[in-house]
């Protein structure tokens, strides 16, 4: 296992990102210098990352390639797959993102996100992104979501086979798939689930925790690592058995000092 944050960290030069990444315990990061910039800057973030012993886990994408207006769309894509080339270039373990909304907020949860449309047009966006991009080291991904494709490992598997694309994996974020109650207190059951039917195609993994509130009616709200009920031991355990380099990238803090304090504590728990 190989732990990481999300967060670049204050930083003013490649060599300083990558001391203060390892200083921090980190032996995976996300990339942080994006396909539009400069060649020069990604080569110079690639050669800090090497030298610091420093696995490049995911290059980040976090644009809705569905999106209902065309050109909007048409970038969207074209961004999809020139961050998938980068990730490619980094041979970086995946590119991720997730497949998209149909409604104004790129991440949104909305009833046509569960139509058989969305379902066609997903398995094509895919296909079309890992198509023209030609990748041959890395990996296109989606992280699941509790509102939209795909929701757990199952509909997961299913798209698996539906895209039919070697290079189409899996990008594991639990907590984003504990959207019912079942699934919050059998959590030990779930993440045996998850190893049992995506296993090996699981290219990395995102670390946080879930609380449940007990108002009414169900209430399940993300938080940081041990803020919550989530057996983040567990989950560990298992995605370290698939694989020992996996990447578990902490994700969803607002500032440094909180990625401090919570790597902290994932270094002492885990």
């Amino acid at each position: 296992m190989r732990l990481g944050t999300s967060s670049p960290l204050q930083h003013d030069t490649p060599e300083e990102w990558a001391k203060n990444q390892a200083e921090l315990g980190c032996r995976a990061v996300v990339f942080p210098v994006q396909s539009n910039e400069p060649e020069s800057k990604i080569i110079a973030y690639r050669e800090a990352a090497e030298k610091a012993g420093l696995s490049i886990a995911e290059v980040g994408i976090w644009k809705n390639a569905l999106a209902s207006d065309p050109d909007e769309r048409k970038a969207n894509m074209d961004y999809c797959v020139e961050q998938l080339r980068l990730a490619d270039f980094l041979k970086a373990r995946c590119a991720v993102n997730v497949a998209g909304a149909f409604g104004p907020i790129w991440d949104g949860g909305y009833r046509e996100n569960y139509s058989e449309e969305a379902w066609k047009r997903t398995v094509s966006m895919i296909r079309e992104i890992i198509d023209r991009a030609d990748v041959k080291y890395t990996y296109f991904t989606l992280e699941p979501m509790p509102w939209m494709i795909p929701t757990g490992p199952k509909e997961y598997l299913r798209l698996l086979e539906a895209v039919d694309r070697d290079r189409f994996a899996v990008h594991m974020d639990i907590i984003n798939m504990i959207s019912s109650a079942e699934r919050y207190f059998h959590a030990e059951e779930f993440i045996d689930e998850c190893a049992d039917i995506l296993g090996n195609r699981i290219r990395s993994c995102h670390i946080k925790d879930v609380h449940l509130d007990r108002r009414y009616t169900l209430r399940l709200e993300e938080c940081g690592p041990g803020d919550g009920e989530f057996p983040l031991k567990y989950y560990a355990r298992k995605m370290n058995e698939i694989d020992p380099e996996m990447p578990m990238i902490l994700e969803h803090l607002n500032t440094d000092d909180e990625y401090i304090r919570y790597m902290e504590y994932l270094k002492k728990e885990l």
